[in-house]
C-alpha cells in the first residue's frame, strides 16, 4: 500500500507526522513550564524536592522528542533543515545550550559539594523553561513571517541580518512582534501546563500550601499569556501570506491564512477545540479542585500545535519563507527528500504506534502512584 502512493502524497505525511511530533514537544514542554515555576511555588527545600523530583522523571522526555522532531526533519526535509540549521544556527544553538544546562541541572543539583551550588542550577532550569522554549516560539513564527535568507543555485544558503555590523543568524526572529508574542504564549502555556502537571503527579495531601500556590500560578499564568494567544490569533487572520502558484512563483497574498483556515475546516475545527480544551483544564483546576487538568489542556495543546504547524505549509503556501527573495522560500514539496527516501521512512513509521504505547504504558507505570513526602526525603532525589 505504501509503495502505490505518489511523492506528493509522502511529503504532505511526513510534514503532518513531524507536525505530530512537534505538537507533542509542546505538550511535554510541562516539564520546562514547570521549571520556571519552581521559586515561585516551592518555599521550602522539602517542597523545592517535591517539584524537581516530579519534573525529574520526566525531563528527558521533552529533549528526546526535540531531537526526534530535529532529526524526523534531517531527513524528510533536508533543505529545509539545511537552511534553518546552517543559517539561523545562533537560534538552534541557544535553544540546545538551554537543554544542556537542563540536563546538567538534574545530574547536579543535589549532589554533595558542587561547585556552584543548587540555586544555581535552578537559574538553569529556569533560563531552559523561558530562554529556551521563547526562542523556539520565535523559530516557529519564522514560519509564518519569513526569515533573512537566499538560496543560490546550488541552494546555498546566505543569512542577512546584521545589527551594529554583526550577522545576528536567526536571532533577529525574537524582534518580530508576531513572533515574539507566540514565544512568550508558548512559555505561558508551558508553566500552566506545568502547575496542571504536579499537582496531578505530587500527593499535595501533606503541602497544602504549595496545592494553592500551585493552582493559583496556573491560573495567573493562563491570564497572562491569554491576550499573546489571542494577538497571534488575530494576526494570523489579517496578516499576509506567502502563496505559491500552479508555476512555483512565491507572492504575498493577503489573509493567505485565513484562507487556508477557511479551506482546510477540520484545522479550524481543531483549533477551536484545542482552545477550548485547555480554558476547560485550566478553569476545573483553578475553581474545581480538580487534579486532571493536564489531560484536558494537555490533549489541547497538541491539537493547537498541529494547527500552527500544518496551516503554514498546506494549500500552496510556503512554509519556510525568504523575506529578502520570495522565490528562494521553501515549500514541503522543493525542500522534500526523494520518493526513495521518503518511502523507507514511511516503512519504518509504522512501528512508530508501537513504540508510542510502550512510553505510555511505561509512564502509566511511572505515575501509577503520586509522588509522596516520603519518597523525597527515603530516597535520592534530584
Amino acid at each position: 500500500m505504501i509503495s502505490n502512493l505518489d511523492h506528493a502524497t509522502l511529503q504532505q505525511l511526513w510534514w503532518i507526522i513531524v507536525s505530530i511530533v512537534g505538537s507533542l514537544f509542546l505538550f511535554l514542554n510541562f516539564v520546562q513550564g514547570g521549571q520556571t515555576l519552581l521559586w515561585q511555588v516551592a518555599k521550602t527545600d522539602l517542597e523545592k524536592s517535591l517539584v524537581v523530583t516530579s519534573l525529574g522523571r520526566k525531563w528527558e522526555m521533552p529533549f528526546t522528542t526535540l531531537v526526534l522532531f530535529g532529526g524526523a526533519l534531517f531527513a524528510a526535509f533536508p533543505k529545509f533543515y539545511a537552511t534553518s540549521f546552517g543559517g539561523a544556527y545562533w537560534v538552534w544553538i541557544l535553544i540546545l545550550f538551554s537543554f544542556i544546562i537542563q540536563a546538567v541541572s538534574y545530574e547536579y543539583r543535589k549532589k554533595p559539594n558542587n561547585l556552584l551550588g543548587a540555586g544555581v542550577y535552578e537559574l538553569f532550569l529556569f533560563i531552559n523553561g523561558s530562554v529556551g522554549i521563547l526562542l523556539i516560539g520565535a523559530a516557529v513564527g519564522t514560519f509564518y513571517t519569513g526569515s533573512n535568507f537566499t538560496l543560490d543555485m546550488y541552494n546555498r544558503v546566505t543569512w542577512d541580518y546584521t545589527l551594529l555590523g554583526i550577522n545576528l543568524r536567526g536571532l533577529e526572529a525574537a524582534f518580530s512582534l508576531f513572533n515574539l508574542s507566540l514565544g512568550i504564549f508558548l512559555v505561558f502555556n508551558a508553566r500552566v501546563l506545568g502547575g496542571l502537571y504536579l499537582i496531578n503527579s505530587i500527593d499535595l495531601s501533606s503541602t497544602p500550601d504549595l496545592e494553592s500556590r500551585l493552582r493559583r500560578q496556573a491560573w495567573k499564568s493562563f491570564l497572562i499569556g491569554l491576550p499573546f494567544l489571542l494577538y497571534v490569533l488575530i494576526s494570523l487572520l489579517w496578516m499576509k501570506g506567502f502563496n505559491v502558484d500552479n508555476g512555483g512563483t512565491v507572492s504575498l497574498v493577503a489573509s493567505k491564512y485565513l484562507s487556508n483556515l477557511l479551506a482546510m475546516p477540520y484545522l479550524l475545527i481543531l483549533l477551536l477545540a484545542g482552545i477550548l480544551l485547555v480554558v476547560y483544564g485550566v478553569f476545573t483546576t483553578a475553581f474545581k479542585q480538580s487534579d486532571k487538568g493536564i489531560w484536558f489542556s494537555g490533549l489541547g495543546t497538541v491539537f493547537v500545535g498541529l494547527v500552527v504547524l500544518i496551516l503554514p505549509a498546506f494549500n500552496n503556501t510556503a512554509f519556510y519563507p525568504s523575506k529578502l527573495d520570495l522565490q528562494s522560500s521553501l515549500t514541503i514539496y522543493t525542500a522534500s527528500s526523494s520518493m526513495f527516501t521518503l518511502t523507507i521512512m514511511t516503512y519504518v513509521a509504522i512501528g512508530i504506534p508501537f513504540v508510542l504505547g510502550y512510553v505510555i504504558y511505561v509512564w502509566k507505570l511511572m505515575d501509577s502512584k503520586k509522588l509522596t513526602v516520603d519518597e523525597v526525603t527515603n530516597e535520592e532525589s534530584y
